[in-house]
């Protein structure tokens, strides 16, 4: 019988109403194991409705008590690290390994919150006129929403709520329909640690949840990761509703190789960062841009690697690469792959024909490597969300510089090279948010925010970090005078001597 999962609405699961339901594939089989239930309008509202209820009481709670909650959730994800592996690949299809990763990653976010109150911390300034000080604080905003992405079904939601929660916030997840369940256990376990009621809802759906959310009057402020359409969609519509809006899109993300590079370590991390997770992560490195003559050696490097990468279902030890979410993605991505020599590619190699024994119905695709790609090419231009990697030649810095500058996208990009005078000009030079050297996967640390310039960002906010806190809060600066007690009223005696 196939699995239902339900919404997670006022500290208990709630069972949809819509008669609506998506249905959710293994795609290491393609066989439907679950149905996730679609909310109506109705039960968006309700879901706010709860927020809205618990923020009366969790609004005004101590840092305190809500630091206690979360170190002791902080305790049960770590405890329950394998379970929510286990979900991620059952639903998404990653491998264990990097599902394992995915929660590490969102456990940092997590420990940022247990510190919350030095982040909460005011200012003061005494004196700034006669008897008068002025202080700044940050207050919580009410009911916010999170809208997450299906690549990573546990880590892009705890970027969010644990934060926003930490800083006296309620929140509504609605993550992705794809691969809803690891969401679900995430609420159970807050739950668990004691978070109250209401403070913490997870509602699935699709884009009748998403509208409902954005036009929602009770909703103060909307966090989204998903591609750059969809992202600029949800700025547009939450921005025009009065509401505070961070939207993280797309991207297409560059690694800049110069000719003193360790190509060896090029390739590595060349291969890591296309190919891991199915490429299936606005991080991952999607154009390699050589530079000069070391082009064709780092081609071969590269094809050297990637024929070496077994390919498998995500809960056996020995895939290093599972299958993509979807049969209908799978087929998108290939259709760059198939389509690329036309447009003057050199299809090195052709993953598309992939199959995996015993698991022929799986939506599986082998390691494409595409080389000599035009900057003018759907697979150059598009960003194809699969294990995809193309390689560009150009023959100075400042070229690969220009190329990379002229794309619209600027989420995340990466130099290699020995060179610290050139690794310092890229950094600056640059039009990305997040730069690696050396490091081709710059994803930042929790307590420095994540997030990209153009196409991969829009509002004024980038995730988790200071900028983090900054957006699930607002400032007020208050004004202080008083009377010194010297000067209290006749038949006041406060106990100071009079000033007469």
């Amino acid at each position: 019988m196939t699995k239902t999962v339900n919404h997670w609405i006022g500290g208990k699961t709630v069972e949809g109403t819509s008669g609506q339901y998506g249905p959710v594939t293994d795609p290491a089989t393609g066989a439907v194991t679950t149905q996730v239930a679609l909310a109506s309008v109705e039960e968006v509202d309700a879901a706010v409705a709860a927020a809205k209820a618990a923020y009366t009481t969790w609004g005004t709670s101590s840092l305190a008590q809500r630091t206690t909650v979360l170190f002791r959730y902080r305790a049960l994800l770590d405890a329950h690290r394998d379970d929510i592996a286990a979900l991620i690949t059952a639903e998404h299809g990653k491998v264990h390994s990097d599902a394992l990763g995915e929660v590490a990653r969102g456990l940092e976010i997590v420990e940022l919150a247990c510190g919350i109150t030095t982040q909460l911390k005011g200012e003061l300034s005494t004196q700034v006129s006669n008897r008068v000080d002025v202080s700044s604080i940050r207050q919580s905003l009410g009911v916010v929403a999170g809208i997450t992405p299906f690549n990573f079904p546990a880590m892009v939601p705890m970027w969010m709520f644990p934060l926003a929660i930490a800083c006296g916030n309620t929140f509504v997840l609605k993550p992705s329909e794809k691969d809803p369940s690891a969401a679900n256990l995430l609420a159970e376990l807050a739950s668990e640690a004691g978070l109250p009621d209401g403070v913490l809802n997870v509602l699935h759906g699709d884009r009748v949840a998403v509208d409902g959310l954005l036009n929602h009057p009770d909703v103060a402020a909307v966090s989204f990761v998903g591609s750059t359409p969809i992202a600029r969609h949800i700025h547009a519509t939450a921005s025009a509703n009065g509401k505070r809006v961070q939207a993280l899109g797309g991207a297409k993300n560059h690694m800049l190789v110069l000719p003193d590079a360790d190509l060896d370590a090029a390739a590595d991390a060349a291969v890591s960062a296309a190919y891991g997770s199915a490429g299936e992560r606005c991080m991952a490195i999607s154009a390699v841009v050589a530079v000069g003559a070391i082009g064709d050696e780092l081609v071969a490097k590269i094809r050297e690697r990637a024929e070496k990468i077994t390919i498998g279902p995500g809960n056996d030890p020995a895939s290093e690469m599972g299958p993509l979410i979807t049969a209908a993605h799978r087929d998108k991505v290939a259709s760059y792959v198939t389509g690329a020599a036309a447009q003057g590619a050199e299809v090195v190699l052709d993953g598309t024909g992939h199959t995996v024994e015993g698991f022929e119905d799986g939506h599986w695709i082998g390691l494409s490597l595409l080389d000599k790609v035009s900057t003018d090419s759907d697979a150059y231009r598009d960003e194809i969300f699969g294990p995809v990697l193309c390689v560009l030649r150009v023959d100075t810095y400042e070229d690969g510089v220009a190329l990379m500058n002229a794309s619209p996208f600027g989420n995340g990009t990466a130099i290699f090279t020995r060179d610290g005078g050139a690794a310092r000009r890229f950094q600056l030079e640059v039009e990305a948010g997040m730069v690696g050297v050396n490091v081709p996967i710059p994803v930042p640390v929790g307590y420095h925010s994540f997030g990209g310039w153009k196409d991969s960002l829009f509002g004024d906010h980038h995730i988790y970090g200071n900028d983090g806190v900054h957006f699930y809060t607002r400032g007020k600066v208050v004004t202080t005078r008083w009377p010194d007690p010297a000067d209290a009223p006749a038949g006041v005696d406060l106990g100071f001597p009079r000033n007469h």
